[in-house]
């Protein structure tokens, strides 16, 4: 087998320098009924060789956010404010939010800096284009080699995701795979380059348990031997308290918390978090006890509350305070909290 290649980053350059960081970016979908901000002021630094677990609820822009890194974002949605700054191995730092979408170096760091595995493989796999085929025009786009040489590592790379008989898998078609193979075969396309940091959107929704661990075992195997940093977006807690250091609770197009694993799990701040905790079950409760849930729904776009986009949800809302003044996201160190209740408030939780 070739072996997969990649070139070492300093570690000089790698032990305080973010390799994304996303200031107040905003993403606006203009539609005839209004403007939706799917993205509202989002502020995230993605590190060398850690895993940011992205979590909320379906619709509250994780998605988009990262998307927008990308700028794959479809019409009628565009970045309108804020900067995405990619800091290159080669020491530059270039605003991926002003970039042209079609620019060469956008195109240079899509695929081979910066990977997305979509979440969903068969709108995301080309119909009727063979997976060998789809894998290795990623890599002759992106890496001065042979094709007999993308072959062989694309073929290597179907084997690291669990894929039986690679090299009969490479000449099948899509729509010949289940979707658990469908969504391996767009993990290798996705880890063939070896990216600098990779960025996943449920990648395991159609695995089964066992290769759901799989996968996520070989994406931290693969951030520990290319140092490369993970951008994770999921609704499986477990997941996130397995392979996340850095974790950030997103709502209505809004970071409202981040912090560390252990900062949102043993001190979760903002009532949001707290009610998400609380609605996951767990072993040893009592048996007839309701499972706890967040009441009432997520707002609609076009009718986004004033001041805290969570106060109609919230048992702590604090008429004049949380209706009245949008909170900012303010903290020490990692753990930063976009909430009014006092630093010191005590809430249940668990």
């Amino acid at each position: 087998m070739m072996p997969l290649t990649h070139m070492p980053t300093n570690a000089s350059q790698t032990s305080d320098r973010p390799l994304v960081e996303i200031r107040d970016l905003n993403t606006h979908f203009f539609t005839d009924d209004g403007v939706v901000k799917a993205v509202n002021g989002v502020d995230l630094d993605v590190h060398p060789n850690r895993t940011l677990c992205i979590l909320g609820e379906s619709g509250c822009g994780k998605s988009i956010m990262a998307r927008s890194i990308l700028r794959i974002v479809d019409a009628p949605g565009r970045i309108v404010e804020g900067s995405i700054t990619y800091n290159a191995e080669d020491g530059r730092s270039i605003d991926l939010a002003t970039a042209r979408t079609n620019s060469p170096a956008l195109r240079s760091i899509r695929g081979q800096d910066i990977a997305m595995i979509f979440q969903e493989p068969m709108s995301s796999l080309g119909p009727i284009t063979k997976i060998g085929k789809q894998i290795t025009e990623t890599l002759l786009l992106h890496r001065k080699i042979t094709k007999a040489q993308a072959r062989e590592i694309a073929i290597e790379m179907l084997a690291k995701v669990g894929i039986p008989k690679p090299a009969e898998r490479f000449e099948a078609y899509p729509f010949e795979l289940s979707g658990g193979m469908r969504q391996r075969a767009m993990i290798a396309m996705a880890l063939c380059c070896e990216p600098r940091l990779l960025i996943a959107d449920e990648p395991t929704t159609a695995l089964d348990v066992t290769t759901q661990a799989q996968i996520l075992d070989l994406i931290a195997e693969l951030k520990d031997e290319l140092n490369m940093g993970v951008m994770l977006i999921t609704h499986d807690l477990g997941v996130v308290a397995e392979v996340a250091e850095d974790v950030a609770v997103m709502y209505m197009g809004q970071v409202v918390e981040t912090g560390t694993v252990h900062d949102i799990f043993e001190r979760p701040q903002h009532p949001y978090t707290r009610a998400l905790l609380e609605s996951v079950p767990r072993l040893g409760a009592e048996r007839r006890r309701r499972l706890p849930a967040i009441r009432g729904m997520v707002p609609h776009p076009l009718a986004r509350p004033s001041g805290c986009t969570f106060r109609t949800r919230c048992d702590h809302f604090m008429a004049g305070t949380c209706d009245k003044l949008e909170p900012v996201l303010t903290g020490q160190g990692a753990a930063k909290v976009a909430c009014h209740l006092p630093q010191n408030t005590e809430v249940s939780h668990g």
